[in-house]
């Protein structure tokens, strides 16, 4: 367990921020639009790890659910949630071929504190927590890479805390376009935003009403471009 002590350091401390309800539910998006630990197929499959088939809308992480597994998207995407006592459902993350999800509770040794599902038809690869250890152990590069990314997501979690409480909806919709812009390391003029108006609000905890009338009123000032249905920054 030496080798995950500082994993656990850190995941404690996430867990802990996690656990102010309020705070985690404006906040969750950003675990989609920082790094995530894009790990090696072939390593993982070599420590016995097995892929499973999603179909659409398929749960893959029932949340309250034990954790048991490391999670990597092999293709497709998949999604990660909260649904509210109304319903209404909260993006926390959108994870693609490569990314790793759910590893805090792993960690651990705890429930999940959300739940996950598939986008369209998927492929995940999944190994056992015992196996995983195990890699991690062998290959500290990989233990080392978690331990950043980690860290960078309470960072940035942080960051975005202050951001979407002290704001109003405009400013919420900018930062997350303007993380996404960073994430994806766009230099040129004009960013392409790939986010539907239900996923800003999804990802913001906004009314989708309320993110179209803030759209309206970022092109009239000229914050964001729009051609047809498709908004730019």
């Amino acid at each position: 367990m030496l080798v995950l002590s500082g994993v656990k350091d850190i995941v404690d401390i996430i867990v802990d921020f996690l656990k102010q309800r309020k705070s985690y539910f404006r906040i969750g998006f950003m675990t989609w639009i920082i790094n995530v630990l894009i790990m090696d197929h072939n390593l993982l499959l070599q420590y016995g790890a097995v892929i499973r088939k999603h179909k659409k809308e398929e749960i893959v992480i029932k949340e309250g659910g034990k954790a048991r597994f490391f999670f990597v998207v092999y293709s497709g995407e998949i999604k990660m949630y909260n649904t509210g006592d109304d319903g209404k459902e909260f993006i926390q993350a959108i994870f693609t071929e490569g990314e790793s999800f759910g590893e805090p509770p792993l960690f651990l040794d705890t429930d999940y504190p959300a739940s996950a599902k598939a986008l369209v038809d998927s492929e995940v690869l999944m190994l056992e927590k015992t196996k995983m250890t195990s890699l991690l152990k062998d290959h500290f590069e990989v233990h080392l890479q978690l331990t950043e990314i980690l860290c960078k997501r309470l960072y940035f979690k942080s960051m975005m805390a202050r951001e979407i409480t002290m704001h109003d909806a405009a400013h919420r919709i900018l930062a997350v376009i303007d993380f996404l812009k960073e994430r994806d390391e766009f230099t040129e003029k004009i960013y392409p935003v790939s986010l539907t108006r239900q996923q800003l609000a999804d990802l913001t905890g906004l009314r989708v009403e309320t993110v179209i009338r803030s759209i309206t009123h970022l092109v009239k000032k000229g914050e964001l471009l729009q051609k047809g249905r498709k908004i730019y920054r």
